[in-house]
């Protein structure tokens, strides 16, 4: 058994080698440029759920790229408070109506 263990060892050892040393004739990688954002939210019109679900967000070396992350959510965020203020201003419009709108059916009567 020992022998068999030292054996495979030897055989991991020289495979690790070789491909280390092999590889010592190739060229130095190029830097690859960085991710860029390909499809952002839309300008021309709101964000809906199809926007957010198709998003994909680059990733870099320690995670996402701060800059993308910090744009799509200031848009978010923008459009999350258009949108409560929309409807605040439509329950206002709605607290404001008449409430007996099957009163003026019976009136007719």
């Amino acid at each position: 058994m020992f022998w068999f263990l030292l054996i495979t060892m030897v055989v991991v050892v020289a495979a690790v080698t070789l491909a280390v040393v092999g590889g010592g004739d190739s060229e130095v990688l190029p830097d690859a440029a960085p991710e860029q954002l390909v499809d952002p939210l839309p300008l021309s019109r709101p964000v809906d759920r199809a926007d957010i679900e198709a998003l994909r967000l680059p990733v870099a070396a320690r995670g996402y790229r701060m800059e993308d992350v910090d744009d799509v959510l200031d848009r978010l965020a923008a459009e999350l408070a258009e949108r409560d203020a929309r409807i605040a201003e439509l329950e206002a419009a709605l607290a404001g109506a008449p409430a007996g709108g099957g009163a003026a059916e019976g009136d007719e009567r």
